[in-house]
């Protein structure tokens, strides 16, 4: 099968929409599949062709969201390319800029459209608003994401239930929609990767002793991501227990709030900030850690919850939906609805070796059905049932053009 990608989000950008893409681009290659990728490119406004012509980088506008950039949506000097792929379907990642060139691009060379939803956009807004005009920002998302989600792809894909019964429940979206939590590399997060000699030097680094209790948090520095939750806590756990540690990974606009919060409270010892760290270096920053822990309610999915596990961390986060179908309470860890209640969990793993031990076994237990290889099936199945209706609407479209040369036929033209 040849398979089009299309994504504003892609390697060297770092999060979880670009790491759960590149999983399902490698995982499909690994079963003989071609993949093409459309995406942004991140350095300059012009176009960059990679790997042989498989991966075309349109010129983008940068929006003030992070490090994202906005394409055209019909960028002209790509088109003869992707015609030359000859595609089977195209999957598309994105609503906007490459996400509507997909739609058109589908349309024009009647290629079956896959769209998955990755973001709820909704949780996003103030990046844009700075807090004005939130309610009606909020429904024209709505109009816009029902638009390119229910009326024009062929298949939708969502990743969680939470996403799912975002479009049944407040969209009212009357369409099949496939639930298929992303995937990831999860053996790349494997402990017995790594060797105490490779992970002592990191360890040094950052200023931790062997004993530390090590509190992990991945992700983007923004005000969604709830990260002042964590800090917040770190204050009374730093004070009864001066081991226990707080390592954020991630850069993000709330970077200086957050650092700020550290400053005032003299919490530079206990809480420390790596800043952005390559994509390729991760897993190696997963062995530092005890437990993993995040407050987001933004999530559609939260990758870096599987990767934890994938490494054996147990979870603690938040009694979110987004997370209820991978964390389980005292199994692979716990969901919290509070400060109280995190605290509470954190100081039972601090006190309780064995329970961190047996639950850090359960999570490993927990990633293997989240891996790269089982949710590419999933997405070819998708993809097969896209293409199967494929032959009803070319046989639409052929009746449709038959009929038109009929007319033109008995009017003479």
């Amino acid at each position: 099968m040849r398979i089009g990608i299309f994504t504003d989000t892609y390697p060297p950008y770092i999060n979880g929409v670009s790491t759960s893409i590149v999983m399902l681009k490698r995982a499909l290659e690994k079963k003989g599949h071609e993949v093409f990728v459309v995406t942004v490119n991140p350095e300059s406004m012009t176009y960059k062709h990679e790997e042989n012509d498989k991966v075309i980088r349109i010129p983008g506008i940068p929006t003030g969201i992070y490090d994202y950039r906005l394409t055209g949506i019909y960028p002209l000097r790509a088109i003869d390319t992707i015609k030359k792929w000859n595609l089977d379907v195209i999957h598309s990642h994105t609503e906007f800029g490459i996400g509507t060139f997909a739609r058109i691009i589908a349309k024009q060379l009647d290629i079956p459209l896959v769209h998955t939803y990755h973001t709820m956009y909704e949780d996003y807004v103030h990046y844009i608003t700075k807090g004005y005009f939130d309610g009606a920002s909020k429904k024209i998302v709505e109009y816009l994401t029902k638009f390119y989600c229910d009326k024009m792809a062929t298949e939708l894909i969502v990743p969680t239930k939470k996403t799912y019964d975002l479009f049944k429940e407040k969209y009212r979206v009357d369409r099949s929609i496939h639930i298929i939590p992303t995937g990831i590399e999860i053996e790349r997060f494997y402990c017995e990767n790594f060797k105490e000699e490779d992970i002592e030097p990191l360890r040094k680094k950052l200023g931790f002793k062997k004993d530390d209790f090590i509190i992990l948090f991945v992700g983007r520095l923004g005000k969604e991501k709830s990260v002042d939750v964590l800090i917040d806590t770190q204050i009374s756990l730093a004070k009864k227990y001066p081991y226990c540690k707080l390592l954020i990974i991630g850069d993000g606009p709330d970077m200086p709030i957050f650092k700020k919060m550290v400053e005032k409270h003299k919490l530079e010892n206990n809480v420390i900030f790596t800043g952005k760290v390559p994509w390729e270096n991760i897993p190696k920053y997963y062995q530092l850690a005890s437990i993993f822990a995040t407050a987001s309610r933004t999530e559609t999915q939260g990758l870096t919850v599987i990767e934890a596990m994938a490494a054996s961390i147990p979870v603690i986060a938040a009694d979110d939906d987004s997370f209820k179908m991978i964390v389980v309470d005292d199994l692979n860890g716990y969901l919290f609805k509070n400060k109280k209640q995190y605290k509470k969990v954190v100081e039972s793993f601090i006190k309780d070796s064995k329970k961190l031990k047996r639950m850090s076994q359960q999570a490993r237990n927990s990633a293997e059905p989240h891996s790269s290889k089982y949710f590419a099936e999933k997405v070819l199945d998708v993809y097969k049932k896209a293409i199967g209706n494929r032959p009803l609407y070319e046989k639409k479209t052929f009746f449709t053009k038959l009929k038109n040369v009929v007319k033109k036929g008995l009017h003479g033209k």
